[in-house]
This record gives structure tokens, sequence and C-alpha cells, in this order.
């Protein structure tokens, strides 16, 4: 009798085991489901998603450092990058070209002198008033909407950053992962001049003087620059970032910056020697955004950098002459500015053999946070356009390829995705062109570039 009771216990032991096993297999799901419900309503999604990127990424460059990249256009990079170097050193100066040329060994822009001008007087301290300080905090790469809000609002615009990002960056819905990672200045100003009431204008081959003249004229200006900082994952290295210039002080020589990232940011200090040592990685980009009656008045606040063309050459003539300055990373900036502005001139071959110098000059630098700035492609794209228009189709490639799977955490950079789907279509891989033109669109469906190649091959998006 006692061995029938141990039994049926022993009996019922088992079946509440396999019961409380049962639940909590049936539960798992049940839990999973419910638990991505909640994390998909908006206001816990847009707290918790960049948490879920973040770690994401961490993980990925964990095992796959991003500063250990490097990049190698094309089988004889190296040969040719040394080889070039070596000629270019020793070789007189060239004869300068008369017109744009996209054949031939390396050119040298015809020289141009600047207009003769007599600077106005400046007074020694600008400050503005009006602006309406922005930060962007709490959502993923904002320096771009959140300075271009700040700029817009100057002059009166009732939007924010959040308007400015829902159009510049729109990213795929509910995926973090796959958020824009930067803002082109084109992007910016086609927002301004589609989507607002106001215009804008962009330089490169800037100059301090030119930024005191305007913000002194009442026109606060958009920089471009690098800078060493931690980025949102806690990570040390170079990063691009824009920068709104407010101010200025002669006499404790330095500009008042708006800064959208670092922490407070209004009313920043940034001395003139770390501006342009920063700005100088950017070709010394600088946007300025005004009401379209104020045109002339801008124009004439820009002095000889009105003309695009003028401004272009003068941003060649200082990065030739920084090429032979610098060492380490500010000499790849620097040949990375060459070939930049050598493709506003449209010297494509001329620009492509610079931009060998750069990424060899690169791949020397050492690995370490504050050589390697892995990051420049997803910023810069003069080196696409530079390897295409030369016909090195498998070179523009190779770059995005290194670009997109091996400097970020998810190939979500559409230029990198348009230039190696135009590369793939050159070289008879339409299939593969097509992926990439869609995805460029799946990505960021304001992104004309890939409309326009989708439309003319009559492909729906």
């Amino acid at each position: 009798m006692r061995d029938r009771k141990e039994l049926r216990l022993r009996r019922n032991q088992q079946l509440a085991r396999l019961f409380t096993w049962k639940n909590i297999l049936i539960s798992i799901p049940v839990m999973l489901v419910l638990a991505v419900g909640i994390y998909y309503i908006p206001p816990v999604h847009s707290r918790l998603a960049w948490r879920v990127a973040d770690l994401r990424t961490r993980i990925i460059y964990a095992l796959n450092p991003p500063e250990e990249a490097l990049f190698l256009p094309g089988d004889l990079f190296l040969i040719e990058s040394n080889v070039r170097a070596t000629l270019t050193a020793l070789a007189p100066p060239a004869t300068p070209s008369p017109s744009p040329t996209t054949t031939g060994p390396l050119q040298t822009p015809a020289a141009t002198s600047t207009p003769t001008i007599t600077p106005p007087s400046l007074p020694s301290y600008v400050y503005l008033d009006g602006v309406n300080y922005e930060d962007q905090h709490g959502r993923w790469n904002y320096c771009g909407p959140a300075n271009l809000s700040m700029s817009l609002t100057y002059w009166g615009w009732t939007g924010n950053r959040d308007v400015a990002g829902r159009y510049l960056k729109p990213g795929i819905p509910g995926n973090a992962s796959y958020e824009d990672k930067n803002v082109m200045p084109y992007e910016m100003q086609d927002f301004v001049e589609t989507q607002t009431d106001y215009s804008m204008l962009i330089r490169v081959g800037g100059e301090l003087e030119v930024l005191k003249r305007l913000i002194a004229g009442g026109y606060p200006v958009i920089v471009e620059k690098g800078y060493y900082e931690f980025d949102h994952t806690g990570t040390y290295g170079w990063l691009g970032h824009y920068l709104f210039v407010t101010g200025y002080d002669e006499v404790e020589q330095h500009f008042i910056v708006q800064d959208t990232y670092l922490e407070p940011g209004a009313d920043m200090q940034s001395p003139y020697d770390v501006f342009e040592d920063g700005w100088r990685s950017f070709n010394y980009l600088f946007m300025v955004v005004f009401p379209p009656v104020q045109e002339a008045e801008v124009l004439e606040q820009l002095g000889p950098w009105a003309d695009e063309a003028w401004a272009n050459r003068n941003a060649w003539q200082i990065a030739n002459a920084e090429t032979e300055i610098f060492s380490g990373i500010n000499q790849f900036f620097a040949w990375f500015n060459t070939g930049a502005s050598h493709v506003k001139l449209f010297e494509y071959v001329d620009a492509a053999s610079a931009f060998d110098n750069a990424f060899l000059l690169y791949n020397n630098l050492t690995t370490d946070d504050t050589q390697r700035p892995y990051r420049i492609m997803w910023y810069r794209t003069g080196a696409y356009w530079a390897y295409y228009y030369s016909a090195r189709y498998q070179t523009v490639i190779d770059l995005a390829n290194t670009t997109l799977y091996e400097t970020i955490s998810a190939p979500t950079l559409e230029e990198s995705l348009y230039w190696r789907g135009l590369a793939r279509e050159a070289l008879g891989d339409l299939e593969g062109a097509i992926e990439d033109y869609l995805e460029t669109v799946r990505l960021n469906y304001n992104f004309t570039p890939g409309l326009d190649q989708l439309e003319r091959l009559g492909i729906e998006p």
C-alpha cells in the first residue's frame, strides 16, 4: 500500500514538473511577442531604439574594429600611388591646363588671382542675438537637422530639428540601426530651397576672414568640420560634425558657436586655431542661409567667394599648399581636399591621382583612434566621382564595399550604394545596380539620385 502511495506521489511530482516546463515553454514566445509589442509602442520605441542600435554597434565594432579597415582602391593601388608620388616629387611643375581635363597626367589648375578688394574694417566683437539653440540629443546622428533648424529659425522659420529631420533623415521606420548616418550639405540645401521660403549658398575653400565678414553683416554660418570626441557608443575617435557659428571675439581670438553635440553647447568658445584645424578636414566648407531678398547683400559680404568657380580654385590652391607643409593625418586631409577640389574643377583623372595619394597616406597612419579617420567616406563622396569619371569602375566598387562593410555597423550609406550601383551598371551588372538603387531609396525615400536612376530604368521603387 505504501509503495503505491509513493509511486502515485512520484508520478504527481513528475506531472507537476512537466506541467511547469510546458508553461515556461509556452510563456517564452508569449513574453517575446509582448515585449516586441511594448517595444514598438511609439513613446517606448523612441526611448529604446537608439539604445538597442548602440548595443548592436558596440558588438559589431568589437568583433570588426573599423579603424583597422584599409582603403585599397584598385589592385595596383600601392604601386601606382608610390610611382605617382615619386614622379610628382621629382618632376618640374606641370604646365597649367587651359581647360578642365579628364585625361592625361596630374594637372595644375590655372592660377587665378584674388580680386583686388579692400575689406571693410570689422568690429572686434560680434554676437548675433535671436538664435534658438537646439541640441541633437535623443535622436540618431542629428547634428545636420539641428544645425539647419537653428540657421532657419534665426530668420523666423517656425519649424524645429524634427521637421527638418523627417525630410533629411527619414530612414527605415522602426529600425534605428538603419537610419542615415549622415546628412550631406547638398541635402540641406535641397531642404531649404524646396521645403522653406529661404535660400542657401554652399562654398568650399573658406577662410576665417570671410566667416567674420558674414557674421558681422548679420549672417550666421554653418561649417562642416571634423574633431575627436566620444561618439554615442562611448568610443573616442574622429567624427564629422556641423557647427553653427554666430559670433566672434578678436581680442580673445575665438568664434562663438552653437554645438549641438557637446554639453553645454550653447554659446561655446572655439579658438581660431582649433576651429581651423577641424575645418580643414572638410575642405573649409561653409553654408549660409538667408531670405532670398537679401541675396545681393550676401554676395557682397562673400567678396570673391560669391564666384563659386573662384572659390573652388581657391580651395585647390589651399589644399595643394597644405600637402607640402603638413604630415600625418593633416597631410591626408590635404590630399583628400586636393582630390575633392579637382572634382569641383571637373578634372577627374587628376582627382583620382590625388585620392590615390590620400588613401596611401591613410593606410600608413597608425590604427589608434586619434589617427585613422575611418568615417571619412561617410561624409565625403568626391573619391567616388573621381574614380567613376576616370572609368575606374572596380575601384568605385572596392571603395564602396570597404566603406559599407568594414567601417560601419550596417550598410546604411545611400551615397556609397548609389555610386556602387553606377559602377556595377557600367561593368554590365544591371541586376546588381538595380538592387543598389532600390536600397538607396529604401534607406531614404527622398534620395533624388537613386529615384532618378530607377525612373531612367523604368523601375518603380
